[in-house]
């Protein structure tokens, strides 16, 4: 059984937390700020690990934890 670990992803629910624009920035900052990339995730970058893993191409890999964090795990 493989998995994926996402790091923070960008989400209509993240900027849903917020009334103001510039109060949607702040969260988005901080997050983006724990990862070496300095960004946050996209979904789509998320949805190809997965897909990846589930694919024929990844046939020889398991038991693994693929981290789509940006770095932040390796920090």
């Amino acid at each position: 059984m493989n998995a994926t670990s996402p790091g923070s992803i960008y989400t209509p629910g993240v900027a849903g937390l917020a009334a103001t624009e510039e109060e949607r920035q702040a969260p988005y900052s901080q997050l983006s700020s724990l990862a070496p990339m300095r960004r946050m995730g996209q979904p789509e970058e998320i949805a190809k690990a997965a897909v990846f893993l589930a694919s024929d191409e990844a046939s020889y890999i398991t038991g693994i934890e693929l981290f789509v964090d940006g770095g932040a795990a390796q920090v």
